[in-house]
């Protein structure tokens, strides 16, 4: 049987497992200070080690603590998925050294399977990769990231590449323990989308086979929940929503300023915009100086992953508490706010709305109702966020929803699925 890798490539975290040939599966794992995990966050760091050497990549907590604790000039890259599908983003500049897309991908997966302590022989691996239904980003242009995709992967020698969408993979790993014929809703809820998958799956003579029925998606997760965070509790102590003055008068400093330090992978990109410029050139107008002074601090000291650990730490806590208390200490040593989880499900609502609307679309398209639905699987991170559960339970009945095996379900089934000889039949056109 050839060698087959199911890739999960997330804006969070990536996920590889590979299928072995009792027909069970095997995750790719990691090991870091006495810790096994097998979900790998996806940043990426380069260390300038300048006398003509090349900079030193990283990937995960190792590129997490090259970016806190090295002394040295540290480039940091979080949440590259999200740029896939962008034609704004045409590269970045690393130490006199051009990085397109696809060679921060590549350089990524190399270092992943360095750490993983993997030795991968690509020419003899196929390859079933991930995709959302729909990509991240203002106008995604989904060919221009299947290219970039396909190019990454033939850096490192990779041939035989399958692309199958990501909550097809879910449900395949869910599938697994079906004994009827069932038709399944699959609502994969990562950081950067919320992809939707309807399919209905046939067991016949424990033979395992599928009719897709519809699909569709949105770019909001748990990334603009994470948002809603920063904007609603950090941005004001950092300047949005104050003065400054212009010809005698007192004017809002313009909202849009803000919006990138919110985001926090693309910070990056922020650091050198116009935007940027424009909210220094500012400061000696504004009333009051010393928020706009942290804010230019935490921006040019390149805190934006910091912040966004503290404000996932504090989302999650609110999976299991009525509140939870954000910690940031840049922000100032005394600061701690308190967030509620009736606050933090009010400024999602609007996101949760439009996540409904997408999946009421792909039911249409589909021509199917709530009560067509036998099963719902719900998998990535965000889907333990308890106002995302409700809403499914909601709709179509707490006792049809479940979950499980979050943040690897569809790294399982993409194995599982490369390795079926009708595997071809599961993929999409790349």
């Amino acid at each position: 049987m050839t060698e087959t890798i199911g890739l999960d490539f997330g804006t969070s975290n990536t996920v590889a497992v590979s299928a072995e040939g009792n027909g069970g599966t095997r995750a790719m794992t990691f090991r870091d200070r006495g810790e096994a995990f097998a979900s790998l966050p996806t940043v990426l760091s380069f260390l300038d080690r300048s006398a003509g050497k090349p900079p030193h990549a990283e990937v995960g907590p190792w590129a997490i603590r090259q970016f806190l604790e090295s002394y040295g000039d540290v480039r940091f890259i979080q949440s590259l998925k999200t740029f896939a599908a962008s034609s704004a983003f045409a590269g970045t500049g690393i130490y006199g050294k051009r990085f397109a897309f696809e060679d921060l991908m590549a350089t990524f997966l190399k270092c992943a399977f360095e750490r993983a302590g993997t030795t991968v022989d690509p020419a003899s691996v196929r390859l079933v990769v991930g995709r959302p239904v729909e990509f991240a980003g203002h106008r995604p242009d989904e060919a221009l990231a299947m290219a970039r995709y396909r190019a990454a992967f033939r850096k490192l020698g990779f041939e035989d590449i399958l692309f199958v969408m990501e909550p097809v993979g879910a449900a395949f790993s869910y599938a697994q323990s079906l004994d009827r014929d069932t038709t399944i809703l699959v609502a994969d809820l990562g950081g950067g989308t919320t992809d939707y998958s309807l399919m209905r799956f046939h067991t016949h003579a424990g033979h395992l086979s599928a009719t897709p029925l519809g699909r569709g998606g949105v770019g909001i997760a748990g990334d603009t929940f994470d948002y809603r965070i920063i904007d609603n509790v950090v941005l004001p102590r950092l300047g949005k929503g104050s003065l400054y003055k212009s010809m005698g008068k007192e004017l809002e400093i313009p909202p849009n300023l803000f919006s990138n330090f919110a985001r926090w992978h693309l910070l990056s990109i922020f650091k050198t915009s116009d935007d940027f410029r424009e909210m220094k050139k500012l400061l000696r107008w504004c009333l009051e100086p010393e928020k706009i002074e942290l804010f230019i601090d935490l921006v040019e000291e390149d805190q934006g992953y910091p912040l966004y650990k503290s404000v996932s730490e504090t989302k999650a806590a609110l999976s299991g508490a009525d509140e939870a208390e954000l910690v940031f200490a840049p922000l100032g040593k005394d600061f701690r706010a308190t967030v509620t989880r009736r606050d933090f499900e009010s400024w999602i609502a609007p996101d949760l709305q439009k996540m409904d609307r997408a999946l009421d679309t792909a039911l249409e398209k589909a021509g199917l109702r709530e009560a067509d639905i036998d099963r719902v699987f719900m998998t990535g991170g965000t889907s333990f966020v308890p106002a995302v559960r409700q809403q499914f339970a909601n709709r179509f009945g707490a006792e049809k929803t479940s979950g499980g095996n979050e943040l690897t379900s569809v790294a399982n089934g993409l194995a599982l699925i490369g390795a079926r000889a009708d595997a071809a039949d599961w993929s999409v056109a790349a």
